[in-house]
C-alpha cells in the first residue's frame, strides 16, 4: 500500500503574483486590456515574445516584449483550413496546447481537429505535421501525417527538440513523434482504460484518460489523468510508475488539467476543478500548493499567490526566466507568478 501523501501548503514567500493578459475587450493591444476566450496554454519564444492558445477563442495569441497583443494563428471561427498558408489565415477547432521547440517552430496541439500543426516561427506558415483530421487510431510505425488521432490534446517536446509527445486522450494513449522522421509510435497506453501496474510495459499498460503529457531532462515522461486523478510516469526504460492517486493526497487532485516540468525537473500541476497549482517534487514525493486558495474566485493577492483565486486553472508554463504563467481558463486571463 502506498504512503499518504499530505497537502503542504507552501509557505508564503517572496513570490509575487500579477495578471499579465486579458480582462479587456479590445482584439489587439495592451495585452491586459485585450479579451482572452479560455486561455489553455502559453509559450516562449527566442526573442522574449510569449504566446496563449486560446481554447474557445479559436487563436494562437501573440504578446511582444513590449506587452502589445495580436493574434499569430487562427481565425476566431472554428475549423480546419489554411495548411501552407499564413497562421493567421488558418482555422483551429478548440486548440488545447501549444509548445515552441529551438525558437524555430510552434506545434499545436489542433483537438478538435484530431492533428498536430506546425507554424514556422520565422515566415508564419501553418501546416500539419500529424493526424489526417478524421478521429481513429491508426499508423503506429509509419508516417505521422497518414495517422489517427482521437483529440490531441496535451503536447511537450523534449530537450533536444527531436521528439514531440501527444496525449491522445480518447484513445487513452500518449504517442511520439519522431520530428526528424516523421513517424509516429505509442510510447504509454494499450487503448484500454483502466490503472497500469507499476513497473508494466507503458505501452502494453492501460491508462485512464491521459490529458497532459511533460518530458523533463533526463527523458522521463510524466502523464496527467483528468477523470483518473492521477500523475504517472514512464522511464526510459518505458516502465510505468504512478505517483499520485485518488487516495494518496490531502485533497485528493480533482479534474487536472494541465502540467509542465520546471527548471529543477519538479513537476507543476494545474489542478483544475480544485482551483489551484500544485508542484510535485519527485526526490521526496511531496506535493505542495503553491497558487490558489481551493475556492473558485478572481481576486489577486500581489504579494501572496496562495490568497489569489483562481477559476480552473487549465496551463502551467515556467519562462526561460523562471517566471511561472497560470492560465486562469474561466477568469479569461494569464497571471505570471515571480519566484
Amino acid at each position: 500500500m502506498r504512503a499518504l501523501i499530505f497537502l503542504v501548503a507552501a509557505a508564503a514567500s517572496a513570490a509575487m503574483i500579477e495578471q499579465v493578459a486579458g480582462g479587456g475587450a479590445a482584439q489587439t493591444g495592451r495585452a491586459t486590456e485585450v479579451k482572452l476566450v479560455e486561455p489553455f496554454a502559453v509559450a516562449f519564444g527566442v526573442n522574449g515574445d510569449w504566446y496563449i492558445c486560446e481554447y474557445k477563442g479559436e487563436k494562437i495569441t501573440k504578446i511582444d516584449r513590449a506587452g502589445h497583443a495580436s493574434t499569430f494563428a487562427g481565425t476566431s471561427s472554428a475549423g480546419y483550413s489554411g495548411d501552407n498558408g499564413p497562421a493567421v489565415k488558418a482555422q483551429l477547432k478548440d486548440p488545447h496546447g501549444i509548445v515552441i521547440s529551438n525558437g524555430r517552430y510552434m506545434y499545436v496541439a489542433d483537438t478538435l481537429n484530431h492533428v498536430v500543426r506546425r507554424i514556422d516561427m520565422r515566415s508564419a506558415t501553418i501546416t500539419t505535421v500529424a493526424g489526417t483530421g478524421q478521429p481513429g487510431f491508426s499508423g503506429d510505425g509509419g508516417p505521422a501525417v497518414k495517422a489517427q488521432f482521437n483529440g490531441a490534446f496535451g503536447i511537450d517536446v523534449n530537450r533536444a527538440g527531436d521528439r514531440l509527445y501527444v496525449a491522445d486522450l480518447n484513445n487513452k494513449r500518449i504517442r511520439e513523434i519522431n520530428l526528424r522522421k516523421g513517424t509516429v509510435t505509442t510510447v504509454a497506453g494499450n487503448g484500454s482504460s483502466g490503472v497500469p501496474q507499476d513497473g508494466a510495459v507503458a505501452r502494453e499498460a492501460p491508462l485512464v484518460d491521459p490529458r497532459a503529457v511533460a518530458v523533463d531532462s533526463k527523458g522521463n515522461i510524466y502523464i496527467l489523468e483528468r477523470r483518473g486523478n492521477a500523475l504517472r510516469v514512464v522511464n526510459r526504460q518505458g516502465r510505468v510508475r504512478t505517483l499520485i492517486a485518488p487516495g494518496q493526497v490531502q485533497p485528493d487532485m480533482k479534474g487536472p488539467k494541465h502540467l509542465c516540468v520546471d527548471r529543477d525537473d519538479s513537476v507543476i500541476i494545474a489542478d483544475a476543478e480544485n482551483h489551484l497549482v500544485r508542484r510535485y517534487t519527485p526526490g521526496d514525493g511531496k506535493l505542495i500548493t503553491i497558487a490558489g486558495t481551493g475556492n473558485r474566485g478572481d481576486k489577486i493577492a500581489a504579494g501572496n499567490p496562495l490568497e489569489t483565486e483562481l477559476a480552473r486553472p487549465h496551463g502551467v508554463a515556467v519562462a526561460p526566466n523562471g517566471d511561472l504563467y497560470i492560465s486562469d481558463s474561466y477568469n479569461h486571463r494569464v497571471l505570471r507568478m515571480r519566484r
